[in-house]
């Protein structure tokens, strides 16, 4: 979920309960109980919106038993969780995990302890991580330039608040040492952005997934062997400074179409995940 979708839906939250705070200014009744239920209501479908993806959409398809056809001879589970194959009586089933970079440290920032170390060794880990698999994988890096403008326009707010934020604590009686230097230091990673921008660096986007296929004489055999090997890949990949979450829902889709085709704009790309954002 990305930060504008979370905006949205803690606004509308807080609008509900506010609502169902003021429950006797209604008057009570029928009146006062039909906008408690319009409250429930409206909660439950803001979930179910936001977690449609994830959630909803394969509990609904694994509740009825849909399954889904993106291609022939390809099928999506009503888990919506693998693409599966049969060829000649075996079944090839593929699944994915998102493999998210964590924030980096930029040299405008106090580098945690341990940071450069842990730089150093990379190199060494990935060769362990391959190393430890016996099937194989694929790791995805899709990179994609952004606007300048629009990266510099956010950069902008975003020190405008921060700046906000200082003052604001300035003049507060409250407001520690560690405070100030937790905001400063929010401000010089901004200005560090934006000083590399300024010097025409253009910002690039990525997104990253681990693609694998597990082979079984059934589909449920398959299923298992796929599941088998993405908790190795989680597990492997676990020594490396990456975020990793199976792709459920929606998303399968798309990345199975990437298979074949990418996006042509990084638009066209971004719209279609909510984890990797």
């Amino acid at each position: 979920m990305d930060d504008t979708t979370m905006m949205y839906f803690g606004m509308s939250m807080v609008i509900i309960f506010i609502v169902a705070a003021n429950f006797g200014t209604f008057g009570g009744g029928i009146y006062g109980y039909g906008v408690i239920l319009i409250c429930i209501l409206g909660v439950v479908f803001l979930l179910m919106m936001t977690f449609a993806d994830f959630i909803v959409f394969p509990l609904m398809t694994g509740l009825f038993g849909i399954t889904f056809q993106p291609s022939r001879n390809y099928k999506i589970t009503r888990g919506q969780e693998a693409v599966i194959k049969n060829v000649n009586g075996l079944y090839y089933a593929t699944g994915y995990l998102t493999a998210n970079l964590f924030a980096h440290t930029f040299k405008a920032e106090a580098a945690p302890e341990g940071e450069d170390e842990r730089r150093m060794v990379a190199p060494e880990n990935w060769e362990k991580a391959v190393m430890s698999l016996d099937f194989p994988f694929k790791f995805h890096v899709m990179s994609s330039a952004l606007d300048v403008q629009q990266v510099r326009d956010e950069l902008e707010g975003k020190r405008s608040y921060q700046e906000f934020q200082m003052s604001r604590a300035m003049q507060s009686k409250n407001t520690t040492e560690v405070i100030m230097a937790d905001l400063q230091r929010n401000i010089n990673v901004i200005q560090a952005k934006m000083d590399r921008i300024s010097q025409e660096e253009k910002p690039i986007a990525n997104l990253m997934y681990i693609e694998t296929t597990a082979v079984g004489v059934s589909e449920k055999a398959a299923l298992d062997n796929l599941s088998a090997q993405l908790k190795q890949l989680s597990i492997a990949m676990g020594v490396l400074d990456v975020q990793i979450l199976r792709v459920v829902g929606r998303e399968l889709y798309t990345l199975f179409k990437f298979s074949f085709a990418l996006p042509t704009t990084y638009e066209e790309l971004s719209s279609n995940f909510d984890i990797q954002q």
